[in-house]
């Protein structure tokens, strides 16, 4: 147990080494934030790029706390909140960027804008998993795309963390699903509602062929970037194709794009949390994907295993070597971070 005004937390004083659980104050809760006891972490590939260092466009600065998404329960309101009450279970992509305390912590001060009640039907641990998993396919394929139903889709990455939620969205769409994977994600994909690709084995023309009929693809989901983006490029339907990039950070030729009338949009979900804009966009995402959610029509893949705060570079090494089986979770608050 924590003394009376602190907290236990992840800190990491230096980048490149390991973060130490300390006693740290409670948060202060500030106009428009809410105060939530944080009952998971979701752990994704950028948290690990930032305790190495290596994520200048995520702002930090030493020492902070790290977790971008949480999951938990609403212990205080600020007097000019109205939307969320004592009791409300949440959830949300919330900080660990910008200079803003993350989720691997026992309490977090949030922005009430970016948060929204977390769907009934999931544990704790499955919604801190998806709230940057979920903004992302929205803006992509909702936002910038305009998904609709009877839009032929394929996802690049289809078995990733975000790749598995924007199969879903774009399912829940209406629309006519592939995804890109190894062979080992087949059935995963699979049970996701698309059609299983398998990048390694498939050459691109001809799965454009084998499935698009030459045509192309209505619209183009990459979620790994460099040359799976170029190809995206040359795969997208004539005139009215769309590709959108999480990942579209490198250097690229856009001919193949520009020769085919297509066009292209990037998504740099961090942007709200980083300059304070549009925040309540985000909120308003998360509460329609927990309808979504509600309705049985998206669900995260949790990596089983138990971490904790005191196993937080256990879960991070995990996601850094591939070894998780679906999103790794940290679980906070004796041990009932997923109950």
């Amino acid at each position: 147990m924590s003394p009376r005004g602190t907290m236990r937390a992840s800190v990491l004083r230096e980048y490149g080494k390991a973060a130490l659980v300390e006693q740290v104050p409670l948060p202060a809760l500030r106009p428009g934030h809410v105060l939530v006891r944080v009952r998971a972490s979701g752990v994704n590939p950028l948290d690990t790029k930032i305790r190495t260092g290596a994520a200048g466009h995520a702002r930090t600065t030493l020492p902070t706390i790290l977790g971008i998404d949480l999951a938990g329960v609403v212990e205080a309101v600020a007097g000019d909140v109205t939307d969320f009450n004592p009791g409300d279970e949440v959830y949300g992509m919330t900080g660990g960027v910008g200079g803003v305390q993350g989720s691997l912590a026992e309490y977090a001060a949030v922005d009430a804008d970016l948060i929204a009640l977390k769907p009934t039907t999931w544990t704790f641990r499955e919604a801190a998993a998806a709230p940057l998993a979920v903004i992302s396919a929205w803006e992509g394929l909702v936002d910038r795309a305009h998904v609709a139903a009877g839009n032929t889709v394929l996802v690049q990455g289809g078995a990733g963390g975000v790749g598995h939620i924007a199969v879903q969205l774009a399912v829940a769409q209406g629309a006519l699903v592939y995804a890109t994977g190894r062979s080992k994600d087949a059935d995963l994909i699979r049970g996701l509602g698309a059609t299983p690709i398998d990048f390694a084995s498939t050459a691109v023309d001809d799965y454009v062929l084998e499935h698009t009929g030459g045509e192309g693809f209505d619209i183009i989901f990459d979620t790994v970037g460099g040359a799976t983006l170029d190809a995206s490029f040359g795969a997208v339907r004539r005139y009215t194709g769309h590709v959108v990039s999480i990942l579209g950070w490198g250097t690229h030729q856009l001919a193949p794009l520009s020769f085919r009338g297509a066009t292209y949009s990037g998504v740099f979900t961090l942007l709200p949390l980083l300059t304070g804009e549009h925040r309540h966009h985000h909120g308003s995402i998360l509460r329609r994907a927990a309808a979504l959610a509600d309705a049985s029509l998206l669900t995260p893949v949790v990596d089983p295993r138990t971490f904790t705060l005191d196993t937080v570079g256990e879960a991070h090494l995990a996601v850094e070597t591939g070894a998780n089986r679906g999103k790794a979770v940290v679980d906070i608050g004796n041990g009932t971070g997923g109950k």
